[in-house]
């Protein structure tokens, strides 16, 4: 035995052992390195054993380096393997974020377009004008007719939603096992493409509201494992530090393909009885580049470690990172990480997943998160997605002709996506947690206002610029906060052994309740008018805020391991956080404005203690 590595292990020896954090229940909310404290020696020791196993031999030394870098990312200076070349690698990584590679930047170009295919449902919405009529189940008929039509109405823009939320979204799971990340969006990109070509083009030439609904019914079953999984692609390929921003392209992209669809309605509706034939059929088009590029992106790393595919995920760092340094430090981090989890977290199978989001504390704290996060987005969406179906009939109603009526849609559409933007660049640096809790409040006082505005008398020629008006400031407060958050967030809070379920959870519970508010919607606003519609949706935006507040963990800067230990935090640790510190200090410095006020964090991130040679000074 070497002088160097025996002096190691006494050094080991004469430091208590560590107490190992509890994934499950995580009460003294640690946040550790899965690589903390290992003595150096017993690191290396570990590196080679690894390599050997895994098939990496010829690459001893790289993936000691990256280990030791995955143990000391806060001290890489002083770690004497470093060559200056990569040093200099991990310091520009460090000032130059998003300088990533190409390969990288394909696979978010890629998942962008895949939101794009949301497109549909503002073909909807402009196809809600005539459809109706040809169809003979006119939701403005008299009497018991038109309430009739109205629930008809409802259900047929809905199918999509009911279809994914209900079978779609759980298919996630055994087609993701079955043929990856790729295969799976692949498999969806080609389903949604034919379907899109022959049935919506087919709904075109539909004869009944029946023959529609089933068209769209099938629709949904594609658009459930694409909207579950295309997230989790992003997120698992892209670093930390910019994991947000660059996932919710998903749903940055989402209004862009909305704000396209306002465009095709507005190109289309002059074309005759067929116009709504077009607004519907002209949502395949963003299929076609998902499907012909989707194979040209590098599979996902933790995915195929998941498979035992160690080569392959390699391989697949090595395209969506910088330098092969960076790609052997992420690829044994990440397996360390896996191990831990899969001593305590593995699911067996299908059904055992799916109870383990509920059982298990860790995956049903983040069950609870992805669900808040969510049902907020429907508490938004409850008023978005009435408007990228029935925004046109919102403003019919206010006193627009049909033309000013899809212009002030596709003012809507254009504010959601341009709003969209800031997000990108706060999300990773203000938070998850703050852009929510900022925008909410903000979103009800607007949403208030514009359900107000419908007081004003029709004769007055300030109502519907003020209706106008609101409603798009409180799209710009949506679109940089509940917009992209939702499915940023729950992309990346569940462990990788649920992933996929939790996943198909969270969408699930999204589109079931985009399906209601699509079925209820003409009711509501029958039954409610606007003012009541509007004033119900504004007080669901501060109950949003309540939960939002007491149960999101915050998850920014924060790699998808080290999320195990946040969400290993008990909630009622997390609530009472929340109450008794938090809020105290947010009332002090924010109202009071005592500025000498000091936060005590909850969650306490505990350094890396590498007992290295090196840096005790022993051997010299």
């Amino acid at each position: 035995m070497s002088s160097d590595k025996l002096a190691d292990e006494e050094l080991a020896a004469s430091i208590p052992e560590e107490k190992h954090i509890n994934l499950i229940n995580n009460v003294n909310a640690r946040i550790q390195n899965p690589l903390h404290a290992i003595p150096r020696g017993r690191l290396l020791t570990q590196v080679e054993e690894f390599v050997n196993e895994k098939g990496f031999s010829d690459k001893l030394k790289l993936f000691q380096k990256g280990a030791l870098l995955a143990q000391n990312p806060k001290t890489f200076e002083s770690i004497p393997e470093l060559e200056e070349e990569d040093k200099a690698a991990i310091r520009r990584e460090i000032t130059h974020k998003w300088a990533q590679p190409r390969d990288l930047y394909l696979t978010v170009i890629l998942c962008s377009v895949a939101g794009m295919s949301l497109w549909d449902q503002t073909g909807s919405n402009g196809a809600n004008l005539s459809f109706p009529i040809e169809f003979n189940i006119n939701p403005n008929d008299p009497g018991s007719a038109g309430a009739r039509n109205q629930w008809i109405v409802g259900v047929i823009n809905s199918a999509p939603y009911i279809a994914s939320a209900l079978v779609g979204c759980w298919l996630t799971d055994p087609l993701n096992n079955l043929l990856g990340r790729r295969g799976t969006i692949f498999f969806c990109a080609i389903f949604c493409l034919l379907l899109m070509i022959t049935l919506l083009i087919g709904s075109g030439c539909a004869q009944t509201w029946p023959q529609l609904f089933v068209c769209r019914i099938l629709l949904g079953l594609g658009m459930g494992p694409k909207a579950s999984t295309v997230p989790v692609f992003a997120a698992e390929n892209t670093p930390a530090s910019i994991r947000g921003g660059l996932v919710m392209s998903w749903q940055l992209w989402t209004a862009f393909g909305i704000f396209l669809g306002f465009c095709a309605n507005l190109a289309l509706y002059q074309v005759g009885p067929v116009a709504w034939r077009l607004q519907l059929g002209s949502a395949f088009l963003p299929a076609v580049p998902l499907l012909l590029g989707v194979y040209m992106c590098p599979e996902s790393p933790r995915w195929l470690m998941k498979k035992g595919r160690y080569q392959d995920a390699y391989e697949s760092f090595k395209r969506l990172r910088n330098t092969e340094l960076q790609a052997a430090r992420d690829l044994y981090y990440v397996h360390r990480q896996l191990v831990e989890e899969l001593a305590v977290l593995r699911g067996a199978n299908y059904f055992s997943r799916f109870l383990e989001l509920f059982t298990i504390p860790r995956v049903r704290r983040a069950s609870i998160a992805s669900f808040v996060v969510m049902i907020g987005q429907q508490v938004r969406l409850l008023i978005d997605i009435a408007y990228a179906f029935y925004s046109s009939t919102v403003f019919v109603n206010a006193g627009y002709n049909t033309r000013s009526a899809l212009l002030a849609s596709f003012g809507f559409g254009l504010v959601n996506f341009l709003f969209a933007f800031p997000a990108v660049w706060t999300i990773d640096t203000f938070g998850r947690r703050n852009l929510l809790l900022f925008t909410f409040p903000n979103m009800a006082w607007s949403l208030l206002a514009a359900g107000l505005c419908f007081l004003i008398p029709t004769t007055n020629s300030a109502r519907i610029p003020l209706i106008a008006l609101f409603i798009f400031i409180f799209d710009a407060f949506y679109s940089p906060g509940e917009g992209p958050v939702p499915f940023a967030y729950s992309a990346e809070v569940f462990p990788l052994t649920h992933r996929e379920m939790g996943m198909s959870f969270a969408v699930a519970t999204n589109l079931f309740w985009a399906s209601v508010l699509s079925v209820s919607f003409p009711r509501i606003l029958s039954a409610f008018t606007a003012v009541g519609a509007f004033g119900f949706y504004a007080g669901l935006n501060i109950v949003a805020v309540i939960l939002i507040f007491f149960l999101l963990p915050e998850t920014k800067q924060r790699t998808l391991e080290e999320l195990d230990y946040i969400f290993a935090v008990p909630t009622s640790r997390h609530i009472s956080y929340q109450w008794g510190t938090f809020l105290p200090y947010w009332i002090k410095k924010w109202i009071l404005f005592r500025r000498d006020t000091h936060l005590e964090p909850l969650y306490n991130f505990e350094e890396v203690e590498s007992i290295t040679v090196f840096e005790k000074g022993v051997g010299h």
